[in-house]
């Protein structure tokens, strides 16, 4: 159950007001409730009063509509307690010189505050007092959160960053205070004693935060627009040292839209970056940019390989297959994920190509399989975060800045022609040569003629009959011809193996051992990913 924290003024402070203090109030049951919240003030009469109450009034009565009997009172009582209000005030005189029993005792088992005035007191007198209190109270949280607002303001204008924010904001509520990803994921954590070496909020975030502590304060930062952008992050506040009070959340309220400002703007400027490195390896790709100035270049945009070799890579999302507003975050995710890839890298972004090239600078060239696996994986990482599908990823040759330009055009062609093969971490693009070529012809008629010719009887065979002859001679091929591991591949005994090979010798007229046979066979099934492309 949540602990009880006080909003406004209590019942404990509306009987110490002047007009309530003239009517000699007596507390009679739940004396140790006194510090409940005071929401509003009702005045009432009518025995039914409780189903017009929301919970949180305190209830000034004359008892009229108590009821004579004691299971009226009783129920009368009970209906209020039930409904949750902050306490029942009865003035005592024009119906009761004293409370009945039933009333005081049920007040006493439900824990309802109950409070009888001695004197007479004028009932709008009352209302106008704490109302009056409650108003001046509310002000008071919105100065406090104003307050605050102020503060984060001159650190953003200072140039603080969100860091600076949580921390300034954690000291305000004297608790740790977090910004987290819409699906939980910790992005920033600050403490109240962060600069004095205090506890690490760390320490407390993985327990505290899944278990999903009462009293906390969690506020959705707003993104762009509606859909999954909708919420670009989460401020969260444990009550870990102290509970929290309503400024508080009025004041995370506050701060989640200067911090909404700072991310958004913290994402625009790396998407201009991305766009302007983009344009920069486009250039080079594209040879406008000449290779004694390249280097220069690269470091204005804060690329700083070093003296070892360059490794160009070029990623290729699916973009018609991603949510809209998903193509905003991408260069924010995927640079985000590169940070851990331990290299330096060169990240741009050219979406309307299709494309996100790359330049890694490597220590030595016999490392360029391991740095292409920790690109790759950072790549595909941080496009699965942005709602992409899994990309294409090719790595090119190890470079120098004279040949960057045109391994770069080269792992680019090859990112395009490598849609619609096995999905892999990254394709080397040694591998694609091939696929790059047959890529160049698929718009001539001559590649699916060739196609046709060579693998027509096999394709009409697996449209009308079972099982699919193609997968088989594939997988043959793709292990040179060696019979025992194409059965293990495709979970066939021998014999089975040997009578598919012979059905599909037979529908092509072909002799599967001839080397110039399975040449244009090994051509035609790689050219015919190609022509479904087209």
């Amino acid at each position: 159950m949540e602990p009880h924290i006080p909003q406004g003024i209590t019942v404990a402070q509306a009987l110490e007001l002047p007009t309530l203090r003239k009517g000699l109030p007596e507390v009679l049951a739940a004396g140790d409730r006194l510090g409940r919240s005071v929401r509003w003030v009702h005045a009432g009469e009518a025995p039914n009063i409780a189903a017009l109450l929301k919970g949180g009034e305190l209830l000034l009565t004359t008892g009229l509509g108590l009821g004579s009997r004691p299971a009226e009172q009783r129920g009368f009582v009970r209906g209020l307690a039930e409904r949750g209000i902050a306490a029942l005030v009865v003035e005592l005189g024009a119906r009761f010189s004293t409370l009945p029993a039933a009333v005081v005792d049920t007040a006493r088992s439900y824990g309802l505050p109950l409070v009888q005035l001695h004197r007479e007191v004028p009932f709008v007198a009352v209302t106008e007092e704490i109302h009056t209190e409650l108003v001046n109270e509310h002000y008071a949280l919105l100065r406090r959160a104003e307050e605050v607002h102020r503060r984060c303001t001159e650190v953003l204008l200072g140039g603080g960053g969100v860091p600076e924010v949580l921390r300034l904001f954690a000291g305000f509520a004297g608790n740790p205070v977090f910004l987290e990803t819409p699906d939980g994921r910790l992005l920033y954590a600050a403490g109240p004693e962060d600069a004095a070496g205090g506890t690490d909020p760390l320490q407390v975030w993985e327990g505290l935060r899944s278990a999903g502590l009462a009293g906390a304060v969690v506020t959705d930062i707003p993104g762009n627009g509606p859909g999954p952008g909708a919420v670009r992050a989460r401020l969260a506040v444990l009550p870990v040292d102290a509970p929290l009070a309503p400024v508080h959340r009025i004041a995370a309220e506050r701060a989640a839209g200067l911090l909404a400002i700072v991310l958004l703007q913290a994402r625009q400027e790396e998407e201009l970056a991305a766009r302007g490195r983009g344009d920069f390896l486009a250039g080079l790709a594209e040879g406008r940019v000449p290779a004694g100035e390249a280097a220069a270049q690269a470091r204005v945009l804060g690329f700083r390989p070093g003296p070892g070799p360059l490794l160009p890579l070029v990623m290729r999302p699916a973009t018609d297959l991603a949510p809209p507003d998903a193509r905003a975050a991408l260069a924010c995710a995927v640079q985000e994920e590169l940070a851990g890839a331990g290299v330096p890298v060169l990240l741009g972004v050219r979406l309307p190509e299709g494309r996100v090239p790359l330049l890694v600078g490597l220590r030595d060239a016999a490392e360029r399989a391991a740095v292409a696996d920790r690109v790759a994986g950072a790549l595909r990482a941080g496009a699965l975060r942005a709602g992409f599908p899994a990309p294409v990823v090719v790595a090119g040759a190890a470079a120098t800045w004279e040949t960057a330009g045109a391994e770069l055009r080269h792992a680019a062609e090859a990112a395009t022609a490598a849609q619609g093969l096995p999905d892999r971490p990254w394709h080397d693009v040694r591998r694609l040569d091939v696929d790059v070529l047959l890529w160049r012809l698929r718009s001539q008629g001559d590649l699916a003629a060739f196609v046709d010719r060579v693998l027509g009887p096999l394709i009409a065979h697996d449209a009308a009959a079972r099982p699919a002859l193609l997968p088989t001679l594939a997988a043959y091929l793709s292990h040179a011809g060696r019979k025992a591991e194409t059965a293990r591949e495709l979970h066939l005994n021998r014999q089975t193996l040997y009578d598919r090979l012979a059905r599909i010798g037979r529908l092509l007229g072909v002799d599967l051992e001839d080397p110039e046979t399975v040449l244009a066979l090994g051509l035609a099934l790689r050219a015919r990913r190609h022509t479904e492309w087209i």
